[in-house]
């Protein structure tokens, strides 16, 4: 339901109580307050639907989300950041392959660009339509050789280019984008 196995959202549900600060309330027990929030973001759920499937009102699931979501974006913020933040480090499966190494030795990551489904209202809908003509929004991910996701950029419309979400990221500095230190780069994947 959750989309996660029962170990992991027990294991999910203690480190955002015990270290971001998710509580419940005194008639809501803070699983339930996570199992709200799983519910709309893995199957792209309604607030008025959550509210049927969990019997509360549409103030209290929308309070509850707004919680749950709070304590999962503190967790973002300590999950998804560099694992060699300097980049000393050459990626092992570069460096012991000999097609790679003299390539990209200097390479410390890649940076795609995808849209995902949005929920949005009726009156900024035509900004979030993206190629395909469905609702989305523009996420630009920078990701290392490890597979392990080291800064990721959400929440431009799905008509943004690109390259829009990407100078946004690292012209800002407030975004915390990982610049590559000199004589190193990222590879960047259809950004043109």
């Amino acid at each position: 339901m959750f989309c996660m196995s029962q170990t992991i959202f027990v294991n999910l549900l203690n480190d955002l109580v015990c270290v971001y600060g998710l509580n419940g309330s005194s008639r809501t027990i803070s699983r339930e307050v996570l199992a709200i929030t799983l519910y709309i973001l893995s199957h792209n759920e309604s607030i008025r639907s959550t509210c049927e499937r969990f019997q509360h009102s549409t103030e209290t699931i929308s309070r509850y989300f707004s919680i749950g979501l709070e304590a999962l974006v503190k967790l973002s913020c300590s999950v998804i950041k560099p694992i060699d933040p300097n980049f000393d480090d050459i990626p092992r499966n570069i460096l012991y392959d000999n097609r790679y190494m003299p390539y990209f030795k200097d390479c410390i990551g890649a940076i795609d660009g995808t849209h995902v489904d949005a929920r949005v209202s009726n009156s900024e809908k035509a900004a979030y339509i993206g190629r395909c003509g469905s609702t989305t929004q523009n996420v630009m991910a920078v990701c290392d050789f490890n597979m392990c996701f080291a800064f990721i950029m959400e929440g431009w419309e799905g008509s943004a280019h690109d390259s829009r979400s990407f100078k946004f990221a690292t012209h800002n500095r407030h975004n915390n984008f990982p610049m590559p230190p000199p004589s190193t780069f990222y590879i960047v994947v259809s950004l043109v």
